[in-house]
């Protein structure tokens, strides 16, 4: 198994090389399509494998660093599987970082089932982030704002489906778009 830090600062270098048919690899402003498989100490938390692969573009802050990281320079028909730890990933688990926030800045669809350890979006001025409900109150409830996997060690078994260029449209977005990507 390959670990984040079996790759060096050195190897990381998006920028250097654009992607293309004589498969030089997945390189910055390259959308890559992958199916993986997410899990931590406790088991599968998520897979894309029930569905269309993801469709990111590489380069733009689209995915954890650490996965990032170890795409890089893969190809269509790359299989591994990486280990990813926390500074890599989605960061330590930062004490007291709990918050008093109104449900109605909470993104779901039913604002009445909510209950303490139910993981909700929470809108914010950055844009929608993922939270941990703590305590539910009338009109307010107390969120954890460290991210749920926040402190984990996570491991993601990896299948490149397809990289190619991005179009001039995606790069200016910051995200691929389309089957897997997103959709304007």
């Amino acid at each position: 198994m390959m670990t984040v830090e079996d790759i060096t600062i050195e190897e990381y270098k998006p920028e250097e090389q654009k992607c293309s048919e004589q498969g030089l690899g997945i390189r910055k402003d390259c959308v890559a399509t992958i199916h993986y498989r997410l899990s931590d100490s406790t088991g599968e938390l998520e897979s894309s494998h029930e569905g269309d692969p993801m469709a990111y573009l590489h380069g733009h802050h689209n995915i954890i660093v650490g996965l990032e990281k170890a795409l890089t320079g893969k190809v269509a028909g790359d299989k591994f599987t990486v280990e990813i730890p926390p500074a890599e990933a989605y960061g330590q688990v930062i004490e007291g970082s709990q918050q008093r926030v109104s449900i109605k800045q909470l993104i779901l669809a039913n604002k009445k089932k909510l209950k303490k350890g139910q993981i909700v979006s929470l809108q914010t001025e950055h844009g929608p982030r993922q939270v941990t409900i703590v305590k539910v109150g009338r009109y307010v409830v107390d969120v954890n704002t460290n991210h749920p996997l926040a402190g984990k060690t996570l491991t993601f078994d990896i299948e490149v489906v397809s990289v190619r260029a991005a179009e001039p449209e995606e790069i200016a977005h910051g995200h691929a778009h389309g089957i897997g990507g997103h959709h304007h």
